[in-house]
């Protein structure tokens, strides 16, 4: 719905930041880690990939009634996914309700399993 109404008022979300693997991993062990929110069916969260460990499952379609709270975080947010598809659509969702330092895993799920180079 988000994205129709931007169209409507012709405003476009803003565009989310993105976070490499490496770095997400030196972030998580911080003493104030992000708060990572995959957004993926929970099928898929608990599925053969799994998930980040730590993370808040909350599927994509779920995610409006889940804005106030996570836009009212005090932390960062890192959004998840299988890719980056579903992340990005919703890291610029939540960053449009005013949150700040909002970002997107880069390859999501499938790039977080691949072997550290």
């Amino acid at each position: 719905m988000f994205a129709w109404l931007s169209r409507l008022f012709g405003s476009t979300p803003p565009a989310p930041n993105w976070i490499e693997v490496d770095e997400l991993r030196r972030q998580l062990v911080l003493a104030r880690p992000p708060l990572v929110i995959d957004v993926r069916g929970p099928d898929e969260f608990d599925g053969p990939l799994g998930h980040i460990d730590g993370a808040r499952n909350i599927p994509l379609p779920d995610l409006p009634a889940h804005q106030p709270q996570l836009a009212a975080e005090s932390r960062p947010l890192v959004f998840v996914c299988l890719t980056d598809k579903r992340s990005s659509q919703a890291a610029a969702e939540i960053a449009a309700t005013g949150a700040r330092d909002v970002a997107v895993l880069r390859g999501g799920m499938k790039a977080w399993r691949e072997p550290a180079a």
